[in-house]
């Protein structure tokens, strides 16, 4: 018969109890999170180390403003090339469409004389037929997207060559220019533009309201398991980026139009991926193909349409990339895939698909445009960061693979 007296009633001591742990319990969460903590350290490590080597010019106003339009295509690139890869693909010829895509508003707008608002839509159009024509091969043939855009790099880089005549156009009219380079109308004469510091301020609003209704609803149905320290944290620590940029851009030249651009594709595409049956359907085929072919997702129509958004964010990156240079040229976009590839998986985004965000991309293009640019700033040769760029990429994916297998996964 089973006793049921307690030790203390049987003469044995009792079994220590647990000691609640502060320290350990935060610890314990942080490497719970080391995909997401990490990306953030590595982004603040980065800056640190740059603005003292640098002696300051890193965060200086101008180099800011510079940073975020001279690296703006390969944010654009990544937005697109996340979901891309969350589905288990890859697009290898987005270079090529920025190519392409340059070449004929060039000769749109200046041999053709068409009006270049209209020969931004246009372009637009063009970069979903490029993605049409790639995605029926990927999702109703059945060939691979790896060699689909591998034929496609090959194939849009020669069609740049041949819209363009083996020539270079430039210059372009101020109004297109202004998309790559250009800056909105500044109001005041303080030393710091007004405009920029309220949109700063609304972006900060948005970002606090956004989290807290998240949060909210996420304890209501008891999803929440993020710590309300570490939910504070993230929240402060985004909000402060946000008005440092503000503050910074506001003392230069004001907010980069390219900047309302990029941020516009961050928020349409995180709310797609996250609250759009189509961006559940994408986490669910880089998932686990086979289930969500059994669930009733409709995989081919998904893929397809996948591959249309993509040529159409490249034929942006295209536009905004030839607007910024003043120049279309058949060797624009070379090696621009793997930046963009690369500003992904750094941004947390797994090899087999399945798991990524559309703001962690923006991070990891982040990493990779300081590093461009602190490089460049010390003058470290092109050879250098080439292996710098890559070892980097290297210990991102190898850090992914690392946390899988921490956490039991293969």
């Amino acid at each position: 018969m089973t006793s049921t007296l307690t030790p203390e009633q049987r003469g044995a001591a009792p079994a220590p109890a647990k000691r609640n742990n502060p320290v350990g319990n935060v610890l314990g969460y942080l490497r719970s999170q080391l995909s997401q903590t990490g990306l953030f350290i590595a982004l603040i490590v980065i800056v640190i180390f740059f603005q003292i080597t640098t002696d300051g010019v890193t965060l200086q106003p101008d180099n800011v403003s510079n940073l975020i339009n001279q690296n703006s295509y390969i944010l654009i690139l990544a937005v697109g090339m996340v979901m891309v890869i969350i589905a288990g693909h890859i697009d290898l010829s987005v270079g090529s469409v920025v190519a392409f895509t340059g070449a004929v508003a060039g000769v749109l707008i200046t041999r053709m004389g068409v009006p270049w608002p209209l020969a931004i839509v246009l372009c637009l159009v063009l970069g979903a037929l490029v993605g049409a024509w790639q995605g029926f091969w990927i999702a109703y043939f059945g060939i691979p997207a790896f060699i689909v855009t591998l034929a496609g790099m090959l194939l849009f880089r020669g069609a740049a060559q041949v819209v363009l005549g083996g020539t270079q156009i430039s210059p372009f009219p101020d109004g297109f220019r202004a998309l790559g380079s250009g800056f909105l109308p500044a109001f005041g004469t303080t030393g710091y533009e007004p405009l920029t510091l309220i949109l700063g301020a609304i972006a900060a609003v948005a970002i606090i309201v956004t989290g807290l209704r998240g949060r909210s609803v996420r304890s209501k149905y008891d999803l929440e398991d993020e710590p309300l320290w570490w939910f504070i944290v993230k929240l402060a620590f985004t909000v402060g980026l946000v008005l440092l940029v503000a503050f910074l851009l506001a003392s230069y030249n004001g907010t980069p139009i390219v900047l309302l651009i990029l941020g516009a594709l961050v928020v349409i595409y995180t709310l797609v991926m996250g609250r759009s049956v189509f961006g559940r359907h994408i986490y669910a085929i880089g998932g686990n193909l086979a289930a969500a072919q059994l669930s009733g997702v409709k995989t081919q129509r998904t893929t397809f349409l996948l591959f249309v958004n993509m040529g159409v964010i490249a034929a942006l990156g295209g536009l905004v990339f030839t607007a910024q240079l003043n120049l279309a040229s058949p060797v624009n976009g070379n090696g621009f895939e793997l930046d963009a590839i690369s500003a992904v998986f750094i941004g947390g985004a797994a090899v087999t698909g399945g798991i990524g965000t559309v703001p962690g991309a923006i991070v990891g293009g982040l990493i990779i445009g300081i590093l461009n640019n602190g490089m460049s700033i010390l003058n470290i040769g092109i050879d250098v960061q080439q292996v710098i760029k890559g070892l980097v990429l290297l210990g991102a994916v190898a850090f992914d693979i690392y946390n899988k297998r921490r956490s039991g996964g293969r």
